[in-house]
């Protein structure tokens, strides 16, 4: 891994539309320029509705541009990926905080292959599926430090939360797109739920209707 770059929000809000290409820019510069890279890699979700759209976008756009492969990978087959690389023999439970008191969850055996498809849940019904599993997992991300209590409460096993497992590294991202090849013709966003303003417009349809 060359160069790694963790956009945070400011007090405005996210900064993907001002600061991702500013990023890229200076990690291909790592590289030696756009001639020392090889492939773009791109998170397909799931996440934010507005990041994951603003990612696929962006990396379209630097796709066409470039004349560069493309490839999405699934945000929690990489955190996975990191899990695996910590552990060696565990099943691996991937969590991101999904807001709306929810998160996206995705279970993995030891050698990488998914025994839960990708889902949303609240934390207490990922909890009763956690239960049934014949051994503890080792979960990692965002959600699982957010949920920690509950998650531990089931018997599985999430590292400090310093750890660099809970995070979504680029190398994971880039070493799966390295695998999977060519996605370009089927970068689909992974949302897993319907988005707010759909929420919200089927909410005002109702009210209107009563």
């Amino acid at each position: 891994m060359l160069a790694e770059e963790l956009i945070g929000p400011v007090d405005s809000g996210p900064r993907h539309s001002t600061a991702l290409l500013a990023a890229v820019e200076t990690a291909a510069a790592t590289a030696g320029g756009w001639s020392g890279v090889d492939r773009i890699a791109v998170g397909l979700g799931p996440g934010s509705f507005v990041g994951i759209r603003i990612a696929i976008a962006t990396a379209k756009g630097l796709a066409a541009s470039t004349g560069l492969p493309l490839t999405g990978v699934c945000t929690l087959d990489a955190v996975a990926t990191g899990l695996r690389e910590s552990d060696d023999g565990r099943e691996c439970l991937a969590v991101l905080d999904a807001r709306r008191g929810e998160v996206f969850a995705a279970l993995y055996a030891p050698t990488g292959e998914r025994i839960w498809e990708p889902f949303v849940v609240t934390p207490d019904e990922l909890a009763e599926r956690l239960v049934e599993r014949p051994a503890p997992p080792l979960a990692g991300g965002p959600g699982a430090v957010r949920f920690r209590a509950k998650l531990v409460h089931c018997g599985a096993d999430v590292p400090d939360d310093s750890d660099p497992v809970h995070r979504v590294a680029a190398r994971h991202l880039c070493a799966l797109a390295a695998v999977a090849g060519d996605t370009d013709g089927a970068l689909e966003p992974i949302y897993l739920r319907p988005p707010d303003a759909e929420r919200w417009r089927d909410r005002d349809t109702s009210q209107r209707s009563e």
